[in-house]
Formats: C-alpha cells, structure tokens, sequence
C-alpha cells in the first residue's frame, strides 16, 4: 500500500503525480488476480448520485462489497434532500440541506463519499467551478471521489489506461485518435478531456479530432501540450474526419458540446448537424494499424456514434474497458482508506 495517498481526495487524475497512477493502475492489475479478504470489514462508502448512472454506480457498490464495505446510496431529491451547494445562498428554494452540513454528517457514519454531479450546460464558466463537488471536497473530513463532475471523469480515465496497458503492455509511442462523434445532443466534456489528459500524459502520440467549432477548451489543450512533452510524448489537432484514422494504434470515440455555442444550443444545432457524418465506420477503422482497438466510455448510441459492425465486431474492447471499472475502483477505494488502518 502505498501511505502518501491515504485520506487524499480523488476529484481528477491531473492532481496525482504519475507515479501514484502507475501505483493505482499496478494496485488495480493485481486485484484482478488476486484478492485480499475482506480488508474493508466494518468500513462504508456514501455514493451521492445526483445523475444517472450505470458503470459507476454497479462498480462502485460491488468494490465495496468485494472488499467486505458497504456503500449506502443515496438520490439528492429522490430519497435524500436536495441540496445547497453555494456559500451565502438563502434557502427558501428546493433545497433542503446544505453541504456545509451534509458532507460532514455523512463523514461520521461513512468513512468516503462519492459524488457524481454533471453539469448544467447552460454557463460554462459556472459549470467549471464544479462547486458541488468543491463543496463537499471542502468540508469533508473523509476522502471524496469524483465520480463524474462537469470537467473530469477520473474513475473512467484510470479504466481506460489500465485498458491501453492491457492492450500494449507499455503504451508510450504509441498511437492514440481521439475523435468527436456525432450525437443528437450535446454533451459535456468531462471523459473526453480526461481521456485526452490520461493519453497525453502517458507518452503516447495523441490526435485529438474534431470538426471546426467543437474545440476543447484553452486551458485543457494547454495543459495536454504539457503532458505530451513532459512525458516524451505529443499532441497534434486534426479537422478531417478520415485523415487521423490513418496508421492510428487505438481509436477513442467521444462527443462533446461546442463552447461557442454552450448554454444556446439551439444555435449549436445546424453547426452540429453539419457534422453528422462523424461516425466512427468500418471503412474508416480499415485506415487504422491492424486489429487497433475501439474503445468508448459508455453508454453509446449504436449507428450515431459507432456503427453496429465496429461495435460488436472483433476490434472493440468497450465491454472489458467498461469491466476495469471494477478492479480501478477497488484501487482507489484501498488507496485512499488504507486497508487495515482504523477508522
């Protein structure tokens, strides 16, 4: 067990040092063989789910259990309070609790909270200050992990790279496409900007594209540019839909909203549309290295996103990407509890 990140907060990827990733991802590989017993016996989890949710919650409830916790689940405005998460506001709205309260209350039954919370999409500007999940990282005393929030997906992204280590063993040099797909609506850029950072920051040849008017933002770019070079690896942007498919080692597929348009998407619509011909094909898989694998957070709308022949044909790793959720949940759930320590 490594002690440095005991009783630390996970709320992205970016605030750990790669050699504590390489530590997690080495933790979550070895529970995939071997597993200690019970080593959270009498330890809790509160899982607060203020969006829907599949992967993550299925992962995170059966970590706990796998190693003798449990998690208590809990819908803010479903079967919990809805809750406060601004300084200063006055509650004469829906709100019922505020996290000043909630997130300490929860800390003297639950020794770590989860929280998921997306964004609103309608100022990114306020979307970026995350302060739900900001609030509860600030007044919690217990570890808190992220588990999705408006500009990172960090349980996703530790999945993914234990996903590229099992495809290439060491994945720097390597080949990495992360391409925008259409999708009906848009949505936000937590998994892509976290898988971009996790690529980047893992050596390997990354190129991000997407059409003209779908940019990620500066500060995110800036910041993957960093990555690249510190660890030996680079970054390129493409506005070709086939071009970057060519000689591309794996394939990441992802949509995102366009920040000039966000919070009016109504006016995004025809610049989107114009785009709808970005699906990842079996034609333009054919342009990549032999057997490149595809990989996608999940959930996926099949023949919008992906067509059906990619997805369920020989090439596609989403269903074993979406189960390393599991053991990189359990890793950093061991992690930041500290197996056999106290409470």
């Amino acid at each position: 067990m490594n002690d440095e990140l005991v009783g630390r907060h996970f709320l992205a990827l970016e605030d750990f040092l790669p050699s504590e990733v390489d530590t997690l991802l080495d933790r979550a590989a070895g529970l995939m063989t071997a597993m200690p017993s019970r080593p959270l016996e009498g330890r809790s989890a509160a899982l607060v789910f203020l969006n829907p949710s599949l992967r993550t919650r299925a992962s995170f409830e059966v970590a706990m259990a796998r190693l003798g916790g449990h998690a208590v689940v809990l819908t803010p405005g479903a079967d919990a309070w809805k809750l406060e998460a601004r300084d200063g506001a006055v509650m004469d709205g829906a709100a019922a609790e505020h996290i000043r309260e909630a997130a300490p209350v929860l800390a003297t039954t639950c020794d770590l909270i989860g929280v998921r919370s997306f964004p609103v999409m309608e100022s990114f500007a306020d979307d970026a200050r995350e302060e739900v999940l900001r609030a509860f990282a600030a007044h919690s005393p217990v570890p808190v992990v992220n588990m999705e929030s408006a500009l990172s997906h960090p349980l996703q992204a530790l999945a993914d790279l234990l996903t590229l280590r099992q495809v290439f063993g060491d994945p720097r040099g390597r080949r990495f496409l992360l391409t925008w797909a259409y999708h009906p609506k848009p949505l936000p850029i937590a998994v892509p900007r976290s898988a971009l950072l996790a690529a980047c920051r893992a050596g390997m040849r990354v190129t991000l594209a997407r059409p003209k008017g779908f940019e990620l933002p500066d500060d995110t770019m800036a910041l993957a540019a960093r990555f690249a070079a510190e660890s030996g690896g680079d970054l390129s942007v493409r506005e070709d839909p086939d071009e970057p498919f060519d000689g591309a080692e794996v394939v990441y597929a992802k949509s995102w909203a366009s920040p000039a348009f966000y919070g009016r998407f109504a006016d995004e619509a025809p610049l989107r549309e114009a785009a709808r011909g970005w699906r990842v094909t079996e034609r333009r898989m054919a342009r990549t290295a032999p057997n490149a694998p595809f990989m996608h957070c999940l959930p996926v709308r099949r023949n919008v996103v992906v067509d059906d022949a990619v997805l369920d044909g020989p090439r596609s790793v989403v269903v074993p990407q979406a189960g390393n959720r599991l053991p990189t949940t359990m890793a950093v759930v061991l992690s930041l509890l500290g197996a056999g320590v106290a409470r």
